[in-house]
């Protein structure tokens, strides 16, 4: 099995290309964080517009705004043998607020790529010892990525 990396980036008028980082990038910080958990498979990350973030953030979390990161983990039970890790949607202009708000630029876009890809993996958030544990490889990749930890987490 090999690892595929789809990159799509909404032609949405609030998506601006020259603040989203290259699809090769994208891809790039997806496969490091695969290859950190002796991962392969495929998957894709979508880079999405306001609009679109808010109604998959309604739609699958019953949330009425957009988020940052949304993955969408395909079942074992549905594709085993393909491979097919899931989707992983990424709303540019949350993550670009954030970013600014925080001074953590490119890092943080390779902070929500890491997330939505653990997420993908199984890793949750949602009880302190899962928080903990995903944090600690969260850092742990984006240190092997370059990145300092320095920045606060969001």
């Amino acid at each position: 099995m090999n690892t595929s990396i789809e990159v799509q980036v909404s032609e949405s008028s609030d998506v601006d290309s020259s603040d989203v980082p290259s699809a090769a990038q994208l891809r790039a910080w997806a496969e490091a964080t695969l290859k950190t958990e002796a991962i392969e498979g495929s998957l894709c990350l979508r880079v999405v517009g306001e609009a679109e973030g808010h109604r998959l953030n309604a739609e699958f979390r019953g949330k009425e705004r957009a988020t940052n990161v949304l993955a969408f983990p395909v079942s074992s039970m549905l594709a085993p043998e393909q491979g097919i890790l899931g989707d992983i949607a990424i709303c540019a202009p949350v993550v670009c607020r954030e970013a600014a708000e925080n001074e953590a630029g490119e890092r943080h876009w390779a902070h929500m790529v890491v997330h939505g890809v653990l997420h993908l993996l199984g890793h949750d958030h949602q009880e302190p010892v899962e928080a903990r544990h995903m944090a600690s490889c969260e850092d742990a990749i984006l240190t092997k990525l370059g990145f300092a930890d320095e920045q606060p987490r969001i």
